[in-house]
């Protein structure tokens, strides 16, 4: 077989490139935001120990939060409190944000949840930080997937929607969550 003329050349790689390109064009991908205020939340359990709340989510999805150890741990779905996300947490002292950011696509023909981002404060005695917690979602199990220090990375929210597109689907629970982007004492 001869050699193609360079602009054949350059129009078959292009047209193979637009057609690999086309199923990831035809699935979108958007955010929706919920509030998180545990004073809406239905208290679960409370000892001395810590609180375990059931909150609203988007559209019904179940949001599990527990405190212990002034630390709060999130998982997301029916059976929340047994997922690998209800014991996973930052090392030192957090709160939680005010909102979940809601990573959804179109894939199904209907727009899903696929995975969330959380803000956690965090506090140690020389350092308060701030840090987004990205998390999968179902079906799978659901776990962390990466944390960004929001303080080392000015784009942290970008880096945080980035890591949820790119790493959720695949992620292996049985790892501990990534580090994405620059670290800081965040975490």
């Amino acid at each position: 077989m001869g050699k193609q003329p360079t602009a054949i050349r350059q129009i078959l790689v292009a047209g193979a490139i637009l057609a690999a390109a086309a199923p990831a064009a035809a699935q979108q991908i958007d955010s929706t935001y919920t509030d998180l205020d545990l004073n809406e939340c239905t208290i679960l359990d409370a000892t001395e120990f810590g609180v375990t709340w059931a909150c609203p989510g988007f559209k019904g999805y179940p949001v599990w939060i527990a405190e212990g150890d002034l630390r709060f741990f999130v998982s997301y779905g029916f059976g929340a409190p047994e997922q690998p996300a209800a014991g996973q947490t930052l090392g030192p002292f957090n709160t939680l944000g005010p909102r979940i950011e809601w990573r959804m696509s179109d894939q199904s023909g209907d727009w899903r949840p696929f995975a969330t981002i959380l803000r956690y404060d965090t506090e140690s005695e020389t350092y308060n930080g701030q840090a987004l917690v990205v998390t999968r979602l179902q079906p799978g199990p659901v776990c962390q997937v990466a944390w960004i220090d929001a303080r080392a990375n000015p784009d942290a929210n970008e880096l945080a929607r980035q890591a949820a597109d790119t790493l959720a689907a695949g992620f292996d629970c049985s790892r501990p969550p990534l580090v994405y982007g620059n670290r800081g004492p965040s975490f």
